[in-house]
């Protein structure tokens, strides 16, 4: 039986390597499998948590549906929108913010990262912003959601207030309890500059990351000076995990050809970083130069892009805006 999924992207513009084997690169085979429904989301109310320059954000919208179409997701198979142009998102986060509870939202350890010592300052909507993506979820009944390890908290939170909702109101199985989808044989991906550091288009460094829209040779240039260490390539997972840099290449290596970390080391296992370093940078070319040029091919054609988000959001609305009525019946509006 196929599954019903639900994913949001931030539209942050400039996407990285990261962000496509950490989360599209997976989308791409979910929309592939005819058995599932995927909805793809552009999270656009998330994105303003922060305070965003408006006509960056209107372009950093197309720019992340751009990249889904590059990617190989098919707008015809899937619905594509951009959540602020359904308004039962808004609407439901209010009345579901009014079933989950603060000692919940106190637990959120993104909010206490993303809010840093000064708590004060952050906005509410950095600190409610689980509840929205619980709506997000809930109303489109949702059986699985694509999760990274740092959004498995969140979907605890949407699992306990759909459950808190349905106990509430006596209406059983509701709303839908989602499961996470974990992605199997994935390595999380770090800066070429920093093994510790996790891959971020806010690293001042352009080197540092794999942007989806570099070129040819700016993927070579990155490669060829992404940090390592004098050492051959390590020869057992115990060097591989104390020596960061090579873990995370061959994390990338291994993640770009679907492959298990374990057999990636064993090819490489004591030969030299230039010489792997070359197969790494044909493999990415391979792979991330198609999606670049028709990125950039697709951006060019606004108006395309905007058809697409006008016709999922169409379809979004359709099943949104009929849940978010009965959710109205059911507390008594």
């Amino acid at each position: 039986m196929g599954k019903k999924i639900f994913s949001g992207v931030q539209p942050t513009g400039n996407l990285h390597l990261g962000n496509y084997l950490g989360a599209i690169k997976n989308f791409v085979d979910l929309n592939n499998d005819k058995d599932n429904k995927c909805i793809f989301c552009v999270v656009d109310l998330h994105a303003i948590t922060v305070k965003q320059d408006p006509k960056e954000l209107k372009n950093n919208i197309r720019e992340t549906v751009a990249t889904f179409i590059a990617s190989g997701i098919d707008p015809k198979k899937s619905i594509i929108f951009n959540q602020s142009r359904v308004a039962a998102h808004a609407e439901g986060a209010w009345i579901l913010g009014c079933v989950a509870r603060m000692g919940w939202l106190n637990r959120m350890t993104q909010f206490k990262e993303k809010a840093g010592k000064d708590k004060e300052k952050a906005s509410i909507g950095l600190y409610s912003y689980p509840v929205l993506m619980a709506a997000d979820i809930l109303l489109y009944d949702a059986t699985h959601v694509p999760v990274g390890d740092d959004q498995k908290q969140h979907l605890e939170l949407c699992r306990d207030i759909a459950q808190k909702f349905n106990n509430d109101f006596e209406a059983e199985n509701f709303l839908q309890v989602p499961e996470p989808l974990i992605q199997k044989e994935f390595s999380r991906i770090m800066s070429l500059k920093d093994g510790s550091k996790k891959m971020s288009k806010s690293e001042l460094s352009d080197l540092s990351r794999i942007n989806l829209t570099d070129d040819k040779d700016q993927i070579i240039n990155k490669i060829k000076k992404a940090k390592t260490d004098p050492l051959p390539m390590p020869r057992d997972l115990k060097e591989l995990n104390e020596r960061l840099e090579a873990k995370n290449l061959l994390g990338i290596y291994s993640s770009l050809t679907n492959s298990k970390l374990e057999i990636s080391l064993k090819n490489f296992a004591g030969k030299n970083f230039s010489e792997f370093k070359e197969i790494l940078t044909e493999e990415l070319v391979n792979k991330i130069e198609p999606i670049s040029n028709e990125i950039k091919k697709l951006l060019e054609d606004k108006s395309y892009l905007d058809e697409i988000l006008l016709d999922g959001v169409e379809k979004a609305n359709m099943i949104a805006s009929k849940k978010i009525e009965r959710i109205k019946e059911i507390i008594g509006f």
